[in-house]
């Protein structure tokens, strides 16, 4: 296939585009690097250094003899993505090309405006450009678990049935979001939903979990391939984070009790449910929803498990709650459903021993370039 990679510069869509195009489809990436400038305006960094988009593509091709062309551009910008789907012709769009960091849209009113305007507004382009230029190809769009917060009933995938008042119906699942940047991509489903039912389009949103890990074969392929590892307050995921404590001593920091529960996934898996999406399109007309996780862990849960596997290593560290800066609950009910994919043909990565341990390892070549002050959070939800 023809797959345009929108945010093949990020930490999902680099090793999702290298993924792709092993396995021999034609891969396109657009990205504006936004990504980039965000560590610049926060004063952070990826743990591992990566290369320009550029020469990164360029030494997939040495390495390969397969070319990923880059489109530098912005999905706000619709003249240029009309170019660049015309050009293309896709018969996928996987849309990675969004901001998003819960932290970084409630910095402040301007921080939450952009998130909202970016995400949404970039998505509303791609739909209109689908349908204007390549009415066939099947928007791949990352959602997140995020969309559904944390009801005191189990999470359907997508769509739940209702029975009130005599009647019966098939409704999307109602939605919770904690942050502006998960409301914004709730507004996105709304909108692919309402454009596949109105338009005929087709899409599959990937309700993904948190992402955790360093390496696809893809990218341990060559340092020149390194994907971006995000440790800070803002971007950092928590197991990471928690890993690259303990890689420099510091507290595992704990966001108060410990009991908010996620659901997790190897970012191994993650470019296999991309892959599995393709190729089971959906049908037109049809939104589709899949949880995309494997696993359920509290925050707590993940520190126990970094903090025993430190210690085994001779590297004790401790646990600190610290006052969570979030406006949510610090335990609650969480059982999601997520068997869509699986019955497709994932064959999850599990969260092992031995998978903290690797990542540990390789974080502690890296800990020098850990900036200390971006370790503790710094966004408060209030």
């Amino acid at each position: 296939m023809k797959i345009i990679i929108a945010g093949g510069d990020g930490f999902c869509g680099w090793p999702t585009a290298l993924y792709l195009s092993k396995k021999g489809h034609d891969v396109a990436i657009i990205d504006n690097f936004s990504r980039r400038k965000w560590d610049d305006e926060l004063h952070s960094n990826s743990l591992t250094p990566i290369l320009t988009l550029k020469k990164r593509v360029e030494k997939w091709k040495e390495l390969t003899g397969k070319k990923i062309e880059v489109f530098d551009g912005d999905l706000n910008h619709y003249d240029f993505l009309s170019q660049v789907l015309k050009h293309v012709s896709p018969d996928a769009f996987v849309h990675f090309a969004e901001q998003r960091s819960a932290p970084y849209s409630m910095i402040d009113r301007e921080h939450a405006v952009f998130t909202q305007v970016n995400n949404v507004v970039g998505t509303l382009n791609v739909i209109y450009g689908i349908k204007e230029f390549v009415p066939e190809c099947h928007l791949i769009k990352l959602g997140t678990m995020g969309e559904y917060g944390f009801p005191n009933i189990p999470i359907e995938e997508g769509y739940i049935r209702i029975q009130h008042e005599g009647r019966e119906d098939v409704l999307p699942y109602p939605k919770q979001p904690g942050s502006m940047y998960h409301l914004s991509k709730v507004h996105d489903s709304h909108n692919i939903m309402f454009a596949c039912k109105t338009f005929g389009l087709r899409a599959t949103d990937l309700n993904q979990g948190i992402v955790y890990g360093l390496y696809t074969d893809e990218t341990a392929l060559d340092t020149a391939l390194t994907n971006r590892l995000d440790y800070d307050g803002v971007f950092g995921t928590a197991l990471n984070r928690f890993i690259i404590q303990t890689a420099v001593g510091h507290p595992l920091t704990v966001y108060g009790k410990g009991g908010q529960t996620r659901g997790f996934l190897n970012i191994k898996d993650t470019v296999r449910c991309i892959e599995l999406a393709a190729e089971h399109p959906a049908d037109y007309g049809e939104f589709r929803v899949f949880n995309q996780f494997t696993e359920e862990f509290s925050v707590l849960d993940l520190a126990e498990r970094v903090q025993k596997v430190a210690a085994e290593e001779g590297m004790p560290v401790s646990i600190d709650h610290l006052k969570d800066p979030r406006v949510e609950l610090e335990e609650h009910f969480f059982h999601a459903k997520h068997t869509k994919l699986e019955k497709l043909g994932l064959e999850p990565h599990l969260l092992t021993e031995d998978v903290i341990r690797d990542i540990l390892h390789t974080v502690i070549n890296y800990k020098d370039r850990v900036i200390p002050e971006n370790i503790l959070p710094t966004v408060n939800w209030r």
